[in-house]
């Protein structure tokens, strides 16, 4: 619903309110696809209406430094975007295999476009890694899988879709928090609200920033005064997303990752990210790069199995776990690795997947998690989301029926604990 006339409400509104203060919070570390909840923020008890829950948010973000000019402007227009918490509604049941998501995420257009925006930035791209110590190829591959380099940046209204979730309750601390860091941005002057869009969650500009870590991480990289992600040009964008992997240690010249052979017999629990070594300790266990040598000593690395035995195995390295900060999910990081090395000319993975396989829907993992445990192989949350502890899980029940402990949770375990 729109909310005519907003701005001459207030002051009749604001005589009845009080200020309620939000406790500041640390940035988000995870730029997509999900935003993670904010714990320690405050949020006031869910209104009846849209409209009365702007009334008494008003108070609080203007409690926290926001300008009434500034919130009335913004909120110009605000309204509520069924179609937001639709999508919200929907994330945990959409899931994709890894394979299923690869083949979208570094298909042969999508390198191809990358490297042409490669050459297109390729100036700018060279100041920026000179500047931030950040491979280009990578920063290049975030701009692939966040926008279609740009193409697709979203038109959603940042305030609209934030203030929806906000309301909404679902995760009403989190969002809360971003809307506030978003209002700050336009107090700052660095985009005006009509300008301010993004996706339904809030994700703005080429690479895709939630608002307080545009705070927090953006730059201005042309020099014009504005840290602008929105427009056209890409450059400051793309300056701001390898300041972000700076500030998470990026490490200029190791690779994020190599897909490797592993030996007959090869012990599986040692698949597992607490498990590192040197490359040429790997190697001394029979891991080989696909070329049958032994991967040259970048750092210490661990074998990731992401779909256990029957699909690729990599050694990856420091550089995975700041691609993680941008987003957790691993076939994301493996996208953006891939995607980077395709485009600087890189050979495609030569492993086979288990195309056989199908996801697990969120409920067939809530229902893997309780069988596990039920079973004695406790996954500590059940929550959907196959993380370590429920891969660890996974192990525990293959090695007690004999089976390779590759952690792997596929449709056939679930059948299994089933019987």
């Amino acid at each position: 619903m729109s909310i005519p006339g907003l701005t001459t409400r207030w002051a009749a509104i604001g005589a009845i309110l009080t200020a309620v203060s939000v406790e500041a919070s640390s940035p988000d570390t995870s730029l997509r696809p999900v935003p993670r909840p904010v714990a320690k923020a405050t949020v006031a008890v869910k209104k009846d209406t849209f409209e009365e829950w702007i009334v008494e948010y008003r108070a609080r973000a203007i409690a926290s430094g926001i300008r009434p000019s500034v919130f009335d402007s913004a909120f110009d227009g605000a309204k509520f975007d069924a179609k937001v918490i639709q999508r919200d509604r929907n994330q945990s049941e959409f899931t994709k295999t890894i394979w299923d998501y690869l083949d979208s995420a570094t298909s042969d257009l999508r390198v191809s476009n990358g490297r042409a925006a490669l050459h297109g930035q390729s100036d700018n791209l060279e100041k920026i890694e000179r500047a931030y110590g950040v491979d280009q190829q990578v920063i290049v591959a975030i701009w692939g899988l966040e926008s279609a380099y740009g193409t697709f940046r979203g038109s959603n209204s940042v305030i609209s879709s934030l203030a929806t979730l906000a309301y909404d309750g679902r995760r009403a601390a989190f969002f809360e928090e971003q809307l506030t860091a978003a209002l700050t941005i336009l107090q700052s002057g660095d985009v005006g609200p009509k300008a301010m869009t993004g996706s339904w969650a809030g994700a703005m500009g080429h690479t895709q920033f939630m608002p307080t870590s545009y705070l927090e991480y953006a730059e201005d990289f042309t020099g014009d005064g504005k840290r602008d992600i929105w427009s056209n040009d890409p450059r400051d964008a793309l300056a701001s997303t390898a300041a972000y992997l700076k500030a998470f240690g990026w490490t200029k010249g190791q690779p994020w990752g190599v897909e490797v052979t592993l030996p007959d017999g090869f012990d599986y629990t040692q698949a597992r990210r607490d498990s590192q070594k040197m490359p040429s300790a790997w190697a001394q266990l029979g891991v080989f790069a696909m070329d049958g040598q032994a991967v040259p000593n970048h750092g210490k690395a661990s074998v990731l199995v992401p779909a256990g035995a029957k699909g690729a195995a990599f050694l990856i390295f420091d550089n995975f776990e700041v691609l993680e900060k941008y987003n957790t999910a691993d076939a994301y990081v493996i996208g953006v690795g891939h995607l980077g090395d395709r485009i600087m000319g890189g050979d495609k993975f030569q492993a086979e997947w288990p195309r056989e396989d199908r996801a697990l829907t969120y409920n067939e993992r809530i229902e893997l998690q309780e069988l596990l445990t039920a079973q004695g192989f406790d996954t500590k949350k059940i929550d959907g989301k196959i993380g370590p502890l429920t891969i660890d899980a996974v192990r525990q029940f293959q090695k007690s029926k004999g089976m390779i402990p590759d952690g792997y949770a596929s449709l056939s375990i679930l059948k299994l604990l089933r019987s």
